[in-house]
């Protein structure tokens, strides 16, 4: 994705002063600040007297690294060492920090951070730099063209003096419409090795405070007592067994009948409190199917006719040309129910002011959706809600709920009290894993026909599964003539130049509730279709890498870059030169504008146990800002995509989850692999997606590294319930 939108349209705003702090942002109706109000509505940058930076920062920081991103175009444009910035979360206003590719929305998602603010960063960052060096060149009677910003100093011939000097009077000043961007040559930590994330510090000696760190002067904790299966309406409780629970304070059920609060004065007396309570549920609505009818469900699914024609092709076209070829390929695949699983489960904290102002202290990755549903709960304007964003312990996508569930529940908890006392939110693991949101279920029937010389003659490829957009408030955007992006991406963009191919969708019933899980639909369509090529080209005879490539001889750049980091990840894993009683499995995906590849190294057999020895990955991810976040992102999203597919999956039973805890849900292991190495391609491109973008390609390069070892294709994932153990 290359951005295209001119600077003008980016730095919408001003400058403006606030005491002695210079504040630079962008304007929701491009007008020029000139109060001091104003400056403090909209700002990006700040700047104080005492030459102080710090980086607003409109991106929730999950451990992807926006904060760190973010703050490094700033110091960048204003010519300051990384050591010499600092940053801060932005309030709740999508009418100002709204995600650009997002429309007027303020949150976080699908790897969009740099992607829609990598100008509009540089050009705050470039006009506090230019009216900062305005109102020293004043000063000084010299020609702003004789001066520049170095680690901080305003410099120029034989005079130097703190940025702190000129504050007041860049506050004064118009701000420019078009600040000059440094060039690449002129870059000095963007793209710098050697950048580190400003939060590591503060991370590993405790010091960072987390949605959970928050400990308000009287709170009190409430748990939510809910239902196992989802959809079942609380109708009444018995509390007489948690009276007894020393800190219990009382339990009431929520207004929309999801559940039963639980009020205590501290956690562990709230979950005692909780497991003694006996709650009434009418379960007539709720979800009552098995993992087994589910599954049932979506394959009776694939194999009727498609609900839509995603591509509007002739399907009867497809069918003719693979049963008149040489040789048809065909598997079909099952990818079950999956949590997010994070390390910090969800919370909040809730209280009100003596204005009567009510403040949300979350981990909020779409601080809109929270904020719009307080104004309806409370019956406040906009103005009177007010998001203090913490750090989190990771989301994977688990905190940007359509209907903001856990903030809705801290809601309700909270108007149900007389609002003297805060109230804090908690989920236990149990409760992220029994109770949560969920990718869901999908199921892919492909068949693929061959010519004699074993090229590709037709491509049918049909998915089945439960929509995550319908029915929510993205529905107007994502879901286009029936079809849910999100459920074919992947497989309807595919890069690949397939002749014949017909992708077909049916929507099935949803299990329990849906959510974007890292990747989102690039989770399932991914592995079904690397998984396929890799059959493909063993049917052909030919080398999966070769195989790949010769798909991908378009003359667009989605060819050029897919090809690009497929043949760079190819060289530094030593394709076709594994060593002796070694296996390696190839694959390649484009995902949120970036370009993954990826080769799995394996050892061992499939009756002693296998062992990731080593993947080797390639990414394509445009200017590559902050190279070590990007390494990071890549082990991280290299490591969730395989640990998932290697044992991972939510089953139900009568509808009620089955899995508990990370006993019965594990997540990757530090040995699970031996090691990550990560390429990134030198690019001029517009930055792109990373946070999710490792992910997709993962499981199947580690499931064609097993095909070729053992034989044995896994369509069916987790791959210990299929045949596969693991050392």
């Amino acid at each position: 994705m290359t951005l295209s939108t001119s600077r003008r349209s980016f730095l919408k705003g001003a400058a403006a002063a606030a005491g002695a702090a210079l504040f630079i942002g962008a304007r929701p109706n491009g007008a020029l600040a000139a109060s001091s109000s104003d400056a403090m509505m909209n700002p990006f940058v700040k700047i104080d007297a005492d030459g102080n930076f710090t980086a607003i920062i409109k991106h929730f920081e999950k451990g992807q690294g926006p904060a760190t991103g973010l703050s490094t175009l700033i110091a960048e444009e204003l010519g300051l060492r990384m050591d010499q910035i600092q940053y801060a979360f932005a309030p709740s206003n999508p009418q100002v920090y709204n995600n650009l590719l997002f429309g007027p929305f303020q949150g976080t998602g699908g790897s969009t951070a740099m992607a829609n603010s990598f100008m509009q960063y540089r050009q705050a960052g470039a006009a506090a730099r230019e009216m900062l060096i305005k109102a020293a060149a004043e000063a000084w009677g010299v020609e702003p063209s004789g001066l520049t910003i170095e680690e901080g100093m305003v410099v120029g011939g034989s005079q130097s003096a703190p940025i702190g000097d000129f504050v007041a009077a860049a506050a004064q000043l118009e701000p420019p419409a078009e600040p000059r961007l440094k060039t690449p040559e002129e870059w000095r930590i963007i793209g710098n090795e050697s950048t580190r994330r400003l939060d590591s510090v503060i991370k590993g000696n405790g010091k960072a405070k987390f949605a959970m760190d928050v400990h308000l002067d009287n709170q009190m904790v409430v748990m939510i007592a809910r239902p196992e299966q989802k959809g079942a309406l609380a109708t009444g409780f018995d509390d007489s067994g948690a009276q007894g629970v020393k800190g219990y304070i009382r339990a009431a059920v929520l207004p929309n009948q999801a559940g039963v609060a639980v009020y205590a004065e501290t956690t562990w007396a709230a979950i005692q409190a909780r497991e003694a309570l006996s709650v009434e549920w009418d379960t007539s609505a709720a979800e009552t199917r098995s993992s087994d009818e589910i599954r049932a469900e979506i394959m009776a699914a694939l194999d009727a006719e498609p609900e839509y024609n995603v591509l509007k092709k002739d399907h009867a076209a497809t069918l003719a040309a693979i049963e008149g070829a040489a040789q048809v390929v065909e598997k079909t695949f099952y990818f079950p129910l999956l949590a997010h699983a994070p390390m910090e489960p969800l919370n909040c904290t809730i209280e009100q002011t003596a204005e009567g102002d009510i403040v949300l202290h979350d981990g909020a990755q779409m601080p809109t959706g929270p904020h719009m549903a307080y104004q309806q709960i409370f019956g406040l304007p906009a103005e009177k809600i007010h998001i203090n964003t913490m750090l989190a312990g990771g989301s994977f996508g688990r905190r940007a709920t359509p209907d903001a569930d856990y903030q809705v529940e801290a809601a309700l908890a909270f108007v149900m009290t007389d609002r003297s006392r805060p109230v804090k939110l908690v989920w236990t693991r149990e409760d992220d894993l029994r109770s949560g949101y969920y990718r869901p279920a999908f199921g892919h029937k492909v068949r693929v026909g061959l010519s004699a010389e074993g090229d590709i003659l037709g491509w049918d490829h049909r998915i089945a599964g439960q929509s995550i957009m319908k029915g929510t408030a993205f529905e107007a955007f994502a879901v286009h003539d029936g079809v849910d992006s999100s459920s074919v991406e992947g497989v309807s963009d595919t890069p690949y130049q397939v002749p014949g191919m017909f992708v077909g969708l049916t929507d099935t019933k949803k299990a329990t509730s849906t959510l974007w899980w890292r990747s989102v639909g690039h989770t399932h369509t991914a592995y079904a279709m690397e998984v396929m090529m890799d059959m493909a080209a063993k049917a052909a005879g030919r080398d999966p890498l070769e195989f790949r490539l010769a798909h991908l001889q378009g003359t667009g750049a989605d060819q050029a870059r897919k090809s690009a980091v497929l043949k760079l990840a190819a060289e530094k894993a030593g394709w076709g030169n594994a060593p002796t009683g070694r296996s390696m499995g190839i694959a390649v995906h484009k995902s949120f504008g970036s370009y993954a590849a990826e080769v799995v190294e394996l050892s061992g057999t499939a009756e002693a146990g296998f062992r990731i020895e080593k993947v080797t990955a390639a990414v394509d991810c445009g200017i590559p800002v902050n190279p070590d976040i990007i390494r990071a992102q890549m082990e991280g999203g290299i490591g969730y995509g395989i640990g998932h597919a290697m044992r991972d999956q939510i089953t139900l039973a009568g509808g009620a989850v089955e899995q508990y805890n990370f006993p019965d849900y594990e997540p990757l292991r530090i040995g699970d692999i031996a090691a990550i190495e990560v390429h990134i391609v030198k690019s001029t491109e517009a930055p792109t997606g990373i946070g999710e973008p490792g992910t997709p390609p993962s499981a199947p390069a580690l499931a064609n590294a097993i095909a070729a070892a053992s034989d044995l294709t896994i369509a069916d994932l987790p791959m210990v319930e299929h045949g596969v153990s693991f050392a």
